[in-house]
């Protein structure tokens, strides 16, 4: 149940929840800072309408000869007259408090005098109705000082309170309509969301459809037409394809060709077999039909081993593989003292497999020793773009001081099975490989009279990854 639970989500999925849960937050503050800010406003306003009671109650009161205090005859508000009402005033006086019609009979908080010029906006306090149930009032209250004329001052407070009932009631009805409204968007931008989340992803689709086809024999590779983040990924699935095609074919190929090369022996040796050859004739024949045998076999595999150009492989060191190569070499070739110079770059690389990197070193080395009559040279540098676009390269190049090949016999020589001189044992598919390895890189393989040691120079360019 847990790796069901945890097992990777779609694309879309993900992409969904996320925006989501992003859009819901969102919206979830935007309605919090609303909510919070019509709250303020509201009590603001309240602010303002109390004090306004407040101001029009101080504009009328009056004071007689005894300092007892004479109310304006008429309210500022007609709630103020009616018992109850929800809107209350009360003025603090030295000769004792002063009660609006509407708060004779509820249980304001209680009321003191304020200090001079000075004013306050509380709320909600806790007071009683007139029907004896509990309630809750806004209160502002301001300090005045009434002067007679005389330099006589009477101080006095004056309170008006409001029922928070109204103010809730609007509260709440903001509320219901701001959650509405949010609620409609959030499920507006949802579809969006999820039209838009299905058109981008359309393409994705599309490469899925397209794999699909490949894999059912429809179709021979992936289309060209897609968006530009996805081309790097239809390009390297074009290239494993036509790389893994280019492999079975070779394969193929490689089966095809060694089951004919075999025929022909076989065919002779049961000739033999049945002509009633004496022992030493069959031996004699066997030997040499298992000696041909070998060097098809030999052959078959060599060619096999190159397997081009692997997508995704690591660079590597060309220095130490032609060390090693060259300190073999020297040991089968001591007789003849053949001296091997190195120019070789410590930052280049071979991006490929190893094996294909000893082949072509392989390879070339060696046939640079068996010409040679004292010097080979290895020259290994990174050669840059030479036009913009362009890719850099790694160059290989292998020098001797020997003959030389004339350059009417170039093409020849790197035909499989053609020994530039027939009494030099070999199997006569060395360069040849070297050419299969270089062209399965995209590379080049040029042969040409070395300037330097004046025999043979085998150059081989191979594209570097950008």
């Amino acid at each position: 149940m847990a790796n069901l639970f945890w097992r990777p989500r779609s694309i879309a999925t993900r992409q969904l929840v996320a925006a989501g849960l992003g859009l819901v937050a969102f919206l979830a503050l935007v309605g919090v800072a609303l909510d919070r800010a019509f709250i303020d406003t509201a009590e603001s306003n309240l602010k303002v309408r109390l004090e306004s009671f407040a101001l029009a109650y101080a504009a009328g009161n009056e004071f007689d000869i005894d300092g007892y205090l004479v109310p304006p005859f008429r309210s500022p508000d007609p709630r103020l007259d009616r018992p109850g009402s929800g809107l209350y005033a009360e003025m603090i006086v030295p000769s004792g408090p002063w009660y609006s019609t509407s708060a004779q009979g509820p249980e304001l908080p209680e009321a003191t005098t304020l200090p001079r010029n000075s004013s306050t906006f509380e709320g909600p306090l806790p007071m009683r109705q007139i029907d004896g149930s509990e309630g809750q009032v806004y209160r502002y209250a301001r300090s005045f000082i009434w002067t007679d004329g005389k330099d006589g001052e009477i101080p006095y407070t004056i309170y008006v309170m409001e029922d928070t009932r109204p103010l809730a009631a609007q509260i709440n009805v903001f509320r219901r309509a701001l959650w509405v409204y949010l609620g409609s968007a959030a499920a507006i931008l949802l579809m969006l969301q999820l039209v838009a989340l299905r058109w981008s992803l359309s393409p994705l689709r599309q490469v899925v459809t397209e794999l699909d086809r490949v894999k059912d024999g429809r179709a021979a590779r992936m289309s060209d037409y897609h968006p530009r983040e996805l081309e790097p990924l239809t390009e390297s699935i074009n290239a494993l394809i036509e790389s893994e095609r280019k492999n079975l074919e070779r394969q193929r190929n490689t089966l095809a060709d060694l089951a004919h090369s075999l025929k022909t022996p076989l065919a002779v040796l049961r000739a033999r077999i049945d002509s009633e050859a004496s022992l030493p004739e069959l031996r004699e024949e066997l030997d040499t039909q298992l000696h041909r045998m070998n060097s098809l076999v030999s052959y078959q595999l060599s060619r096999a081993a190159s397997g081009g150009h692997k997508l995704f492989a690591t660079p590597v060191p060309i220095l130490p593989q032609a060390e090693q190569i060259v300190l073999g070499l020297e040991k089968i070739y001591a007789s003849k003292g053949v001296l091997c110079e190195f120019e070789v770059d410590d930052e280049a690389r071979f991006f490929g497999e190893t094996g294909d990197l000893q082949e072509v070193l392989g390879n070339l080395l060696e046939n640079a020793f068996k010409w040679a009559k004292a010097r080979v040279l290895l020259t290994v540098l990174r050669e840059p773009a030479t036009k913009e676009g362009g890719r850099a390269r790694l160059m290989l190049a292998v020098d001797d001081d020997g003959p030389g090949i004339p350059s009417d016999k170039v093409a020849g020589l790197l035909q499989r099975g053609v020994r530039g001189d027939e009494r030099v044992q070999g199997h006569g598919i060395g360069l040849s490989i070297v050419q299969d390895i270089t062209r399965a890189y995209g590379g080049e393989l040029r042969v040409d009279r070395s300037e330097e040691l004046g025999g043979a120079r085998f150059e081989v360019r191979l594209p570097l990854p950008r």
